[in-house]
């Protein structure tokens, strides 16, 4: 593998190159399968979103005038690939998830897994992120990005704005949105916030700013 910085291997690939985007794009693989996956809801469509982004990535490398990271930069190329793919489907497929999931985990943050879990627990997480997808499904594709980016894979709003095309503001809405979706379906996933609405019935006291409950958390 080679050392030099991302921007590097993108020119010296519009250079001619002929190793330099593979070695990009195994730099960052796993996090743009775990975008692409989440984004499109099921692994079939998560391939073909993801080798639509990259083929434009390999064609428009000389397009690519610096303006931001690398990264952010093939991400927005992957994310508006798989966006065109949902946009382009009238209906969406809900396809389960693959067997493999749980050897997924050290890609993205798809998955968190030490090895130590039991059997039961195992079914449980399973389950959890099942849910997860398909609430995540039922977002309209440009909320639906922003959630993932944002609250998933943790990337700032500002860099999601970049990758969108979006002004920061947008993003912040549509993850509220979003939120707000998201928390109604999946509110049952998230105890603490039961009972601290129960407590708060009980007591009948207002929550003090800054501890109001929040929704399930979105990451699986």
């Amino acid at each position: 593998m080679s050392d030099l910085p991302d921007a590097e291997l993108l020119r010296a690939h519009v250079d001619g190159d002929p190793d330099a985007f593979a070695e990009l794009f195994a730099r960052h693989r796993d996090r743009l399968w775990a975008v692409a996956l989440r984004t499109m809801g099921n692994p079939e469509d998560a391939a073909d979103g993801l080798q639509d982004g990259l083929i434009a990535a390999y064609r428009r490398a000389g397009s690519f005038r610096g303006e931001a990271a690398v990264t952010t930069w093939m991400h927005r190329i992957v994310v508006n690939a798989c966006l065109d793919r949902m946009r382009a489907a009238k209906v969406r497929r809900a396809d389960p998830l693959p067997d493999d999931l749980e050897e997924r985990g050290g890609r993205g943050s798809l998955v968190t897994q030490d090895g130590t879990h039991d059997p039961a627990d195992l079914s449980v997480d399973a389950e959890r992120r099942r849910r997860v997808l398909d609430a995540l499904e039922t977002l309209p594709p440009a909320q639906r990005a922003a959630l993932v980016l944002v609250d998933m894979e943790g990337y700032p709003v500002q860099e999601v704005a970049e990758m969108l095309g979006c002004a920061e503001g947008t993003v912040k809405s549509r993850c509220f949105r979003g939120r707000a979706r998201l928390a109604a379906l999946l509110g049952d996933l998230d105890p603490t916030a039961t009972e601290a609405s129960e407590g708060n019935q009980a007591d009948d006291r207002p929550v003090p700013t800054g501890d109001q409950p929040r929704g399930p958390p979105v990451a699986g």
